[in-house]
């Protein structure tokens, strides 16, 4: 009962794969965590294009991950394709935040991690190499299915681009949007007053969820809370009132404890 967050039901949308990681942290500020994925990630159909990027993957100068989803699917590509991980020798790599460890567990050194854990972090960390604009990156990026694409992706390219930077965008993992029907009991909950926080960990996790909900009123009573100051703006344009942005949103550690910081000020009240 001393807990921040007990009794305290948060509603998590994130794809499994991330829910995982933030469940325990939720659990442990002493949330009753529910779980509620509004969008999911698989495999391309169509992975020709980034089959053509890994069998020629020595010509880049740099691959930039921004998600572990990416890091994953990336990496099952080039073991299916027969290519090991030291065909990446003459690349250097960046990425945001804990994904850094992800890249070490399939033995891959880091070369550039954003103090800012963002695409925004990984570009203004490149702007500081010299002759940047006369070297070439790859970014595996998802296709997003069923939900507009946020703008995430496409402002780090033209970042990228902005920096003179020969860029190559790969699809390399599907984002796609589950269907509401899975949520009867969920999303009643949410009509009725009886979820405390929805923790959204992404932009495309809000547009799964708007699709998913009749009206602003469904979920009028819940807080709102973002995982990082980019996701928390998109929300705000999508018409959602965000009380609880992370500040450190390198981990989910940091986002559970921004729930369980604001909820204590809240109920302190």
């Amino acid at each position: 009962m001393q807990l921040p967050l007990h009794g305290k039901r948060i509603l998590v949308t994130a794809p499994h794969n991330y829910a995982a990681r933030l469940l325990p942290e939720l659990i442990d500020q002493g949330a009753l965590p529910l779980l509620m994925p509004t969008i999911e990630t698989c495999v391309v159909e169509d992975s020709t294009a980034l089959d053509a990027a890994l069998t020629q993957i020595n010509t880049f100068d740099w691959i930039a991950f921004t998600s572990r989803n990416g890091i994953n699917a990336f990496f099952q590509r080039l073991e299916q394709l027969g290519i090991t991980p030291s065909a990446l020798e003459n690349c250097r790599i960046a990425a945001v935040g804990k994904d850094a460890e992800r890249l070490t567990s399939f033995g891959i050194k880091l070369d550039l991690l954003p103090q800012e854990p963002s695409p925004k972090g990984i570009i203004a960390e490149l702007a500081k190499i010299p002759d940047i604009n006369k070297q070439t990156v790859l970014v595996p990026v998802p296709e997003v299915v069923g939900i507009a694409e946020p703008n995430i992706i496409p402002n780090f390219l033209a970042g990228l681009k902005n920096l003179g930077m020969a860029v190559t965008r790969v699809p390399t993992y599907m984002t796609r949007c589950l269907d509401k029907s899975l949520y009867d009991v969920e999303l009643n909950l949410i009509r009725q007053g009886k979820i405390d926080v929805i923790a959204f960990s992404s932009t495309a996790e809000i547009s799964g969820f708007l699709q998913m909900i009749n009206s602003k009123a469904d979920y009028q009573q819940s807080i709102i809370a973002c995982f990082g100051p980019y996701t928390a703006a998109n929300a705000k344009n999508l018409g959602m009132n965000v009380s609880i942005v992370a500040k450190n949103y390198s981990s989910f550690a940091g986002f559970a404890e921004a729930i369980a910081n604001f909820m204590f000020r809240y109920s302190s009240k």
